[in-house]
């Protein structure tokens, strides 16, 4: 059985907005496994428990950068927000996301190859800001478009960046749906384009709440719903969700009387793709446990 601490069950609990017994028992339950725990909460409380867990969980900056066709989004994480604000930081950042996409290098490595200033690479830029900074940081990510087409970008902040490639002559639409994007936070442009293991994963957790919901009824004596009635709720669950997550079908956050999709046909335009970075997503920071180690040095300045 894996221990469960506080500071477990606090992250949980900032994750999911769940009573802190709640993430407790979850935790217990899923002994320790952050994500089953999540699941689990959403199972046993609905949409109490829902609130988008995707955390900043380490620090840094993204940047944009779009000319002639071209453009980029990079993520460049540091160590501390305090390091993330510092000019030298935010220039090597933009830097990034201009040869990204001036040169299109094959991945990280090869971005960190390419010249960047005064006859230094990226990466003897970086270890350069390293060793002046004393603190690490890296280039995790980017993604770069060639488009005949036309790019938008949005940044909320340094910590949310957004790219679209879309056609219009509207330039305020492509704005817009970069805007909304950062909002919102679709998973793909369409519903069909969602990963199928998303969507299992939302089956999966409806199916559990059917399947809590009937235990309940029978324990309270109730008849239990028809196989038929369950097998259009999961499907009415899953429906919602690809609703809520696929660009075109989400509400248009200027103008919630119409989708995304409606707003686009009344402009005469269209997207074809986008990509949207949130710093520090999907990395687990490291919490230490402070009292454990105030106890731990006791214990061993005792021993010695």
């Amino acid at each position: 059985m894996a221990a469960i601490t506080a500071a477990m069950v606090g992250e949980l609990r900032a994750k999911t907005d769940a009573p802190m017994m709640e993430c407790k028992k979850a935790l217990t339950e899923a002994e320790g496994d952050m994500g089953k725990a999540e699941e689990i909460l959403r199972v046993k409380l609905g949409g109490k428990a829902a609130k988008a867990s995707a955390r900043i969980t380490a620090e840094g900056v993204v940047a944009a950068y779009i000319a002639n066709g071209v453009g980029a989004l990079v993520e460049v994480n540091s160590e501390t927000d305090f390091v993330a604000k510092n000019d030298d930081f935010l220039n090597l950042a933009n830097t990034a996301a201009r040869l990204a996409a001036e040169n299109n290098p094959a991945d990280v490595a090869a971005l960190l190859a390419l010249p960047a200033a005064d006859g230094k690479t990226l990466e003897e830029v970086r270890a350069a800001l390293v060793g002046k900074i004393g603190e690490n940081m890296s280039i995790r990510r980017f993604q770069r478009f060639e488009t005949t087409a036309k790019l938008a970008s949005y940044l909320h902040g340094t910590r949310i960046g957004v790219l679209v490639e879309f056609e219009g002559a509207d330039e305020q639409v492509g704005k817009d749906v970069a805007m909304h994007i950062a909002a919102m936070k679709p998973v793909s442009l369409s519903a069909d384009q969602v990963p199928a293991e998303l969507i299992e994963k939302e089956r999966s957790v409806a199916q559990a709440k059917a399947d809590e919901d009937a235990a309940q009824a029978a324990a309270a004596g109730k008849p239990a719903q028809s196989a038929e009635i369950v097998a259009k709720r999961l499907e009415g669950s899953v429906q919602k969700f690809l609703k809520e997550v696929s660009l075109l079908n989400q509400a248009f956050v200027k103008n919630d009387k119409q989708t995304v999709e409606q707003m686009l046909k009344a402009a005469n335009a269209s997207v074809k793709g986008f990509t949207m970075f949130v710093v520090g997503e999907g990395i687990e920071k490291k919490v230490d446990d402070f009292a454990a180690e105030v106890a731990a040095q006791v214990a061993a300045s005792k021993g010695a």
